[in-house]
């Protein structure tokens, strides 16, 4: 088997070398292309506006000066276009990707992508308790459970465009209470805030930052599984049409 990895924090970010552990328990066949700097928040993005170059970061590991979107392209379009990826895993991300954040999530558009390739994609992410850890988040949880999440999905097959998305908690992987399949929550957009305040020049500036989680009524999704202790996984899928309202919007246009 033939396996890619991605992510958004970049190529040198401490959850590459965590899901390479975590593939090296499916494969010895094993290909790195991912953005040489960090793209947290990218989404699905691609860079038209300037060329994109490759370093070649080691065997069978290659860095790309855009996005993650930009490195799997690369990566099954040129860099292993031959012989192209049988899995495409994307992570581990730092920090969760949960609800909406799929939308904003360089480390989900990545496995996306792969989806729209027609290549099985999975992405994985590591909650943090504190906004203020920094670079130094645990990634426990992530490297004790990821092989045993991904066992089971590695044989699995996927239905056509679609992806699941793996969420680990922010605890000690004992602590852990097990796996629970869900689906995506959607937070409280009140909770957005922004925080100014002004440079030593004078001038302002703005930080996009979250207030506290909105739990969804059925507590059953992504949002509450991770809260809870649990290892979240959640099938997506890239038709984001809304098929319950086709027959409203034609009686618009007779």
């Amino acid at each position: 088997m033939r396996i890619l990895l991605t992510n958004d924090d970049g190529f040198d970010a401490p959850g590459m070398k965590v899901l390479l552990d975590i593939a090296s328990h499916f494969s010895n066949d094993i290909w790195i292309v991912a953005p040489s700097d960090e793209n947290s928040g990218a989404g699905h993005s691609l860079t038209l506006t300037r060329p994109l170059r490759i370093r070649k970061r080691g065997d069978q590991q290659y860095s790309v000066d855009g996005t993650p979107t930009d490195s799997v392209m690369m990566a099954v379009a040129k860099i292993i276009k031959d012989d192209p990826p049988d899995l495409i895993l994307s992570g581990v991300n730092r920090g969760a990707n949960l609800g909406e954040d799929v939308t904003y999530s360089g480390t989900v558009s990545a496995a996306m992508e792969g989806a729209l390739a027609g290549i099985p994609s999975i992405a994985l992410s590591q909650a943090y308790a504190r906004e203020d850890i920094g670079a130094n988040v645990p990634f426990d949880a992530a490297a004790h459970w990821g092989e045993r999440v991904l066992r089971p999905l590695i044989n699995q097959r996927m239905d056509h465009r679609t992806l699941v998305n793996i969420n680990f908690p922010a605890l000690p992987a004992n602590d852990v209470k097990g796996v629970q399949v869900v689906s995506q929550g959607i937070r409280d957009y009140g909770r957005l805030q922004i925080v100014s305040n002004r440079d030593p020049r004078g001038f302002e500036y703005h930080w996009f930052g979250l207030g506290p989680m909105v739990e969804t009524p059925a507590h059953s999704t992504d949002l509450e599984a991770i809260a809870d202790g649990f290892v979240s996984i959640t099938p997506l899928h890239l038709d984001l049409t809304h098929y319950d309202s086709m027959d409203v919007l034609r009686r618009l246009y007779p």
